[in-house]
Parts: C-alpha cells; sequence; structure tokens
C-alpha cells in the first residue's frame, strides 16, 4: 500500500479563489438578470396602460359620434368614465361646410345640399391611481374627420 504526503506549504488556495471569482461572476449575471426582468415588467405595464388609453379613446370617439350632437353653432363636449381607471373627454367641433357636387346625388343644379365637415377628437386618460400622477399614467389622443350630408343652411 501507498501512502501519500501531502505538502502544506505547496498548497496556495486556488481553488478557493477560482470558486469565489465564479460566485461573483454569477452573482453579477443574476443581479444583471432581474433589474433586466424588472425593466421588462415596466415597460410592459406601461405599454398595457398605454393600450388602455388607446381603447378608452377609441370608445369615447365611438361614444361621441353614436350620439348624433353634430352643432354646427358650438361644439359638443361629453365627458365619460369608463372604468375607475380611464376618463374619456370627446369633442366635436363644426369646420366648415362645402356644397355636395350635384353628380353625386343626381339632383341637378341648385339641389341645394351640403355637407357638414365636423372634427371629434377623443382624449384619455389611463392612470395607475387616479388623482395622484405617476410614472405609469398614459394618455391616449384620437381624432376622426367626418361630414354629414343634409340640406344647404338659409344664408341671412
Amino acid at each position: 500500500m501507498r501512502t501519500y504526503k501531502t505538502n502544506r506549504q505547496a498548497q496556495t488556495g486556488a481553488a478557493l479563489i477560482m470558486g469565489l471569482l465564479l460566485l461573483v461572476v454569477i452573482t453579477i449575471l443574476a443581479v444583471s438578470g432581474m433589474n433586466t426582468a424588472t425593466t421588462e415588467l415596466a415597460m410592459a405595464r406601461n405599454d398595457q396602460n398605454y393600450e388602455n388609453a388607446f381603447q378608452a379613446a377609441e370608445t369615447g370617439l365611438e361614444n361621441a359620434l353614436s350620439q348624433g350632437r353634430f352643432n354646427t353653432i358650438g361644439g359638443t363636449d361629453l365627458t365619460q368614465t369608463v372604468s375607475y381607471h380611464e376618463s374619456v373627454t370627446s369633442n366635436i367641433v363644426f369646420e366648415d361646410s362645402t356644397l355636395v357636387p350635384d353628380r353625386a346625388f343626381s339632383l341637378g343644379a341648385g339641389s341645394g345640399i351640403a355637407a357638414y365637415h365636423f372634427l371629434a377628437t377623443s382624449t384619455a386618460v389611463s392612470a395607475r391611481d387616479p388623482g395622484n400622477t405617476t410614472d405609469r399614467d398614459s394618455m391616449a389622443v384620437h381624432s376622426q374627420a367626418f361630414y354629414v350630408v343634409g340640406p344647404e343652411a338659409p344664408t341671412l
């Protein structure tokens, strides 16, 4: 049987130093991965808030147009709360009126039909904590131009 003698003076602790270096590298990678995951989570949350505001603005625009209150003298304002976190303000403003080309309706010259042009704008806010501004709040604005065909307004 052989016996091996170990020389304690020849051992310098290289395995310990290498093990600690690898542990530090793995720890840095783990912390970096957690920071990246946290940032991506915040980005996803912000994107979700923007999508909520986008959908709320679309809903506000749809509701404003479905009201059918198109006023050529003053604007029409509509404020609504979609949910606890989303609120919408819609505004319909008269822009101009133009005569409809006679051939479009085949009614001949002097038909007296006009197109009344409007601009509907909907602004939605998606707030994480309504009443308190945070960095997670989001806002979306949507505009839609449209016209309503009707009899020409009499001139005074």
